[in-house]
């Protein structure tokens, strides 16, 4: 197979086309150029060329993979999963997101910790965080870590309950929309249960 036009890329520094005499273009890396020895006008044999297809695969997962990652903070899983969806392999898209873990672009210990401190300041409990966590793609072994970048629950459930409490707690009604909305954010029910505790003594005081 002949390599009919090699050219920049005009959309990605140090990028180049390789435009095939079938009609098929391979997108490399300057690094790819200088290690497989590429001209234009070079006859690639069937070895090459399919170590120069694979070699292109992966450096675009890796492309697509660093692109996604400027963008916003995500898991080493969420990553590998992104890039599946937009069409690389299993095998380029795991090998992408080691890529980037290994020169420190992703970090799923400090990623675990900004959501728990992100799902804290915005009135949550911890088993909301460990949902976040584990949709995520988190490792469950960073979790118990993470959690400790939470508020005290108590501080937080008072300041909620504070904020939430539209009329008297004594009343079963209300107390039950306080508590299940509570519940829904994660807290535990003994956590909750000993909040509205010292808030109704509080008010009887």
């Amino acid at each position: 197979m002949r390599i009919v036009e090699l050219k920049p890329s005009r959309h990605g520094q140090g990028r180049f086309l390789a435009k095939l005499e079938d009609g098929d273009i391979l997108r490399l890396t300057e690094e790819e150029l200088l290690r497989f020895r590429l001209r234009q006008g070079m006859e690639l044999d069937g070895e090459t060329l399919e170590a120069l297809r694979a070699s292109a695969k992966a450096s675009k997962a890796k492309a697509a993979a660093a692109n996604i990652i400027g963008s916003r903070a995500l898991s080493k899983r969420e990553l590998t999963r992104r890039l599946v969806k937009k069409g690389s392999d299993e095998t380029d898209a795991q090998a992408a997101a080691d890529w980037l873990e290994d020169i420190g672009a992703v970090n799923d210990a400090a990623y675990a910790a900004s959501l728990a401190r992100h799902y804290g300041e915005k009135g949550y409990g911890p088993q909301r965080v460990r949902e976040e966590l584990r949709r995520r793609g988190v490792d469950r072994a960073l979790w118990d870590e993470a959690l400790e970048e939470l508020p005290d629950p108590a501080e937080i459930l008072d300041r909620l309950i504070q904020k939430k409490s539209g009329g008297d707690l004594r009343d079963r009604k209300e107390l039950k929309r306080i508590s299940d909305g509570l519940l829904r954010r994660g807290f535990a029910w003994g956590d909750v249960k000993d909040a509205l505790r010292r808030y109704t003594e509080i008010e009887e005081d």
